[in-house]
């Protein structure tokens, strides 16, 4: 007799995708650049919120869907795009696309993942994003994106914080060189990238444009000021600059900042529903995901992506009927108030998953089911 059963916590997925990935790929997914500072301090700012908790109320339906620029989600949890994700899954960047098709959220790809634009985009007649490096010139950039948008990705993020590659110290100590940067245009076009080239970009397309990597208000406002449509709040998870502020943290300056004007993205350590409502009662429209997602695609593929975000779900739907809102549409700063965090957690993985110190989550993947949609 089977004893098999899916999954029913994402922390189950981190000794499985460890166990599959080499210490190399683990670190670099897993790790963020000199010290970590940044990348704790992202979770240390989602543990800066606390709840204000409505009662008798009714909750008897609670609906987690929402729209970002006009795409139906049925969760407010998009896809973020990894670089060099064929290091983690050798098909690349098609295994989200389709995982987010499959459950009904959103992938944005990112430039630096196989196996090309093209190819991610004739998988599945979805929606998705597309997120560029820049490696090349003007002219290349402005061929990359048109390519992108002639293949039907519904809106282009620029990466606005990488104007030189971070010292990450996992990865220089091991001596290991993800495939993108092996890859790697010679050159500085990165760092040459300025806001006449986000005007240009405006000017030459008609999708939502996003700047992914934004930190302060004052870089919001510009934004706005060039007509930029999504403001995606990110420090590349604590992956670029060391010692930085939580990007969750920023998230209700910059909504003041912005003002409606712009649509609000974030991401950073986000790894449980109550961190999704808590972003949205900031001020977001929607989050991203990736260190998760790259978890999920390490331990078991496309099935495990579409498991993780089915548990999300069900994170989202508790933590909101216990908060009092039937809709995301309820959820603001009347739901959350500042807290001193616990200073339980020895790092940001403890943070969010506690009960993986103290042995769970080990089980055999041979165990479990993990079954796609539909699947018997």
């Amino acid at each position: 007799m089977s004893t098999s059963k899916e999954p029913a916590t994402a922390f189950q997925y981190f000794a499985w995708a460890k166990a599959n990935l080499s210490p190399g790929t683990w670190d670099y997914l897993m790790g963020g650049s000199e010290t970590e500072t940044t990348l704790n301090r992202n979770r240390w700012a989602i543990d800066s919120v606390a709840f204000r908790p409505r009662v008798l109320r009714d909750v008897s339906s609670v609906d987690t869907s929402t729209t970002l620029f006009g795409h139906k989600m049925r969760i407010p949890v998009m896809l973020a795009p990894i670089g060099s994700l064929q290091d983690i899954i050798a098909e690349g960047a098609i295994i989200p696309t389709r995982a987010a098709a499959s459950f009904g959220t959103l992938h944005m790809m990112s430039s630096v993942a196989h196996p090309g634009l093209e190819a991610v985009a004739h998988e599945v007649d979805h929606p998705k994003f597309f997120q560029l490096y820049v490696r090349g010139d003007a002219d290349w950039v402005d061929e990359i994106i048109a390519r992108a948008i002639d293949n039907g990705f519904s809106g282009i993020a620029l990466t606005v914080d990488r104007a030189r590659y971070s010292r990450r110290d996992r990865d220089v100590a091991k001596g290991h060189t993800p495939t993108a940067r092996k890859n790697a245009a010679a050159g500085s076009f990165q760092e040459s990238f300025a806001w006449k080239d986000v005007e240009r970009i405006r000017r030459n397309i008609n999708v939502p444009l996003m700047l992914k990597g934004i930190g302060t208000a004052e870089d919001s406002m510009l934004a706005v000021e060039h007509g930029v449509d999504g403001v995606y709040i990110s420090n590349h998870g604590g992956r670029q600059l060391d010692h930085c502020d939580g990007a969750v943290g920023l998230v209700r300056e910059i909504a003041d900042a912005v003002s409606g004007r712009a649509t609000i993205i974030v991401d950073g350590c986000i790894l449980r529903g109550t961190d999704v409502v808590k972003a949205l009662s900031l001020g977001a429209s929607a989050v991203a995901i990736g260190r998760l997602q790259g978890i999920a695609l390490g331990a078991g593929g496309e099935a495990a992506l579409v498991r993780v975000l089915e548990i999300l779900e069900e994170e989202i739907v508790s933590c909101m009927g216990l908060l009092g809102a039937c809709s995301v549409a309820e959820l603001g700063p009347h739901c959350i108030k500042s807290a001193v965090p616990l200073g339980r957690a020895r790092n940001w993985i403890d943070s969010a998953f506690p009960l993986i110190s103290e042995g769970y989550g080990k089980t055999d993947i041979a165990d479990l089911q993990l079954k796609l949609p539909g699947e018997v």
